[in-house]
């Protein structure tokens, strides 16, 4: 798809002149849900809501507008919606954490077609397009592909919205894996799952600027993806999905069986 080529350069052209020159150097605020938001944030959407329509002339529903202003988006623009996290990570981004990105997707009848994930300060652009495959700086993903024995396994896990109390308390005392990571940007782990630099991923719950593009990128690595409550990631209600997921097939098998069996 053409237009991956072109959204790749507005997020690197927006990183550059509206993100980065603002990390360090801003505050942060707190939204009424609590999570941060700072200048950066802002200009950022603002800018890709004024590019993106003219690469495909669809409408932009960004993190930061109202939950009105996005439900409204989302139920009116079934044919094509630009899904934008102008800053995922910003806690990192405010504490000078190079663990952040800008997050782009197209979604059309609630799935996503094309997706973009770039970290600027890295300079690592990851990218995909539905039935193109996955790629990083035009490497195809994954990076590298090794099976291994789940025991082995590095896990990105997010206990955070997890509603099963047992499940984060077997996940604390008898996980499978061999070392889980938290690193506060959801849409960097989806791509490092894609790239194998992660090997299982769990969240309880993401908004859907945290998955739109990265479970895209992920499936067209190879990699296979659930939700806790259905076999069809891209069913169902979009504001908050959970997410089981493994870049390896074998790897996914096991992992979504020990996760059911102890939810």
């Amino acid at each position: 798809m053409q237009a991956v080529e072109q959204v790749i350069s507005v997020v690197r052209e927006v990183a550059q002149t509206e993100v980065m020159p603002r990390f360090l150097r801003v505050g942060s605020h707190r939204k009424d849900d609590g999570t941060l938001f700072t200048e950066a944030d802002l200009a950022c959407q603002h800018a890709l809501g004024r590019l993106l329509p003219t690469i495909l002339p669809y409408p932009v529903l960004g993190e930061e507008m109202t939950e009105q202003e996005q439900e409204a988006l989302w139920a009116a623009h079934p044919d094509g919606l630009w899904v934008v996290d102008p800053i995922d990570g910003t806690t990192n981004f405010v504490n000078g954490l190079p663990y952040f990105a800008i997050s782009v997707a197209l979604m059309k009848g609630g799935r996503s077609e094309l997706g973009v994930i770039y970290n600027p300060v890295l300079d690592e652009m990851f990218y995909a397009c539905r039935g193109e495959g996955a790629h990083l700086n035009g490497v195809r993903l994954p990076l590298k592909k090794t099976a291994k024995p789940i025991a082995d396994a590095v896990a990105s896990i997010d206990l955070k919205y997890l509603r099963s109390a047992r499940l984060t308390a077997r996940l604390h005392s008898v996980a499978p894996c061999a070392s889980q990571r938290n690193m506060g940007s959801s849409t960097l782990d989806w791509c490092y799952l894609a790239a194998g630099r992660y090997d299982i991923y769990l969240h309880g719950g993401q908004r859907l600027w945290d998955y739109a593009a990265g479970c895209l990128i992920l499936e067209e690595a190879g990699g296979r993806v659930v939700s806790l409550d259905g076999d069809d990631y891209w069913h169902g209600e979009p504001w908050k999905r959970s997410a089981v997921a493994a870049i390896d097939p074998e790897l996914f098998e096991q992992w979504l069986r020990w996760v059911r069996a102890n939810q």
